[in-house]
């Protein structure tokens, strides 16, 4: 958030801080306040619920203000990952193999291929996604899914596809551009550990997931294979009504199948994140984004379409 509010600073805009909590009352009357007339939406959850993500931008929607980002109909798809699946699937986007388990006994013996990774429904930002969330037999599987779910409520049992994971990011408005596509080098992990970004990967910096999972921009990607990447990851961005920025996360086997992972509608802005990097590697500075932003809520500000 400061990134934002010093870019802004910089570009001669005045901008103020609003949380946006269960409280509603409170946010409308700052926001009455202050005379807000434009809103860049930086809330991941509300009151660290992810369940709720698509409530700010509703509102701000209800209130006639223009905003940054998606709509809160991109929200409410994307923060449930069933919902996410079920569309791609209808949408013949290829995505792993799943099932879900939401009560005791929900599962039953299953037909997915082993390995699965267990997600929580609707968590984000990694969180309860660790090397302990994979299962390598029907067995270990059964034992550990009642405490996962008790944990983190429903889950999403997926197959893990090994193979090369690449962050697509996507930026513009009403036109939209795939930016550089970084991919996280897993070469450093040994073979006793699955490569994937879980939450010790994402946030914790002593750990040897943070330490050895960084993104870099590969060269050499084959054409072909670069451009169903990049077409896999606009159709998810417009399949799921995103709007301005987003950024889809994408598993390529030894077959060069692509598998959507997730679409993540709210991707963190912060100058050291994976967006800002890949638009830093397509030449635009952390103030030009959030300045091309502006201009897009601005846009639709001036055309009445929040």
């Amino acid at each position: 958030m400061e990134a934002i509010e010093h870019s802004l600073e910089s570009l001669g805009y005045a901008s103020a801080r609003i949380p946006f909590t269960r409280q509603v009352e409170s946010f409308l009357v700052r926001m009455k306040g202050e005379g807000v007339n434009i809103a860049f939406n930086l809330c991941e959850t509300v009151d660290e619920d992810p369940r709720f993500a698509w409530h700010p931008p509703a509102v701000l929607e209800l209130l006639n203000i223009s905003f940054s980002g998606s709509p809160s109909q991109a929200f409410m798809l994307t923060t449930d990952k069933v919902i996410t699946k079920q569309l791609l699937k209808a949408h013949g986007i290829r995505t792993p193999d799943y099932l879900v388990y939401s009560h005791p006994g929900a599962l039953g013996s299953t037909a997915l291929r082993f390995p699965l990774i267990v997600k929580p429904r609707f968590e984000d930002a990694g969180i309860g996604i660790e090397q302990e969330s994979i299962f390598e037999n029907e067995a270990s599987l059964q034992n550990e899914l009642e405490g996962l779910r008790s944990r983190f409520g429903p889950l999403l049992v997926e197959e893990f596809i090994a193979g090369r994971e690449f962050n697509v990011s996507i930026f513009g408005y009403p036109e939209t551009k795939v930016l550089p596509i970084a991919e996280i080098d897993f070469s450093a992990f040994p073979e006793d550990l699955y490569p994937i970004v879980g939450y010790r990967a994402k946030w914790d910096k002593t750990s040897f997931e943070y330490q050895n999972t960084p993104r870099f921009f590969p060269e050499r990607l084959p054409k072909a294979l670069l451009k169903r990447i990049a077409t896999t990851a606009l159709e998810c961005f417009h399949l799921f009504f995103l709007r301005d920025y987003g950024r889809v996360d994408i598993r390529v086997d030894s077959l060069e199948n692509i598998y959507v992972l997730e679409i993540n509608a709210n991707p963190c802005l912060s100058p050291d994140a994976g967006f800002a990097a890949a638009a830093e590697k397509a030449g635009i500075s952390y103030p030009s984004m959030v300045d091309q932003l502006l201009s897009f809520i601005m846009r639709r500000s001036e055309n009445h379409d929040h």
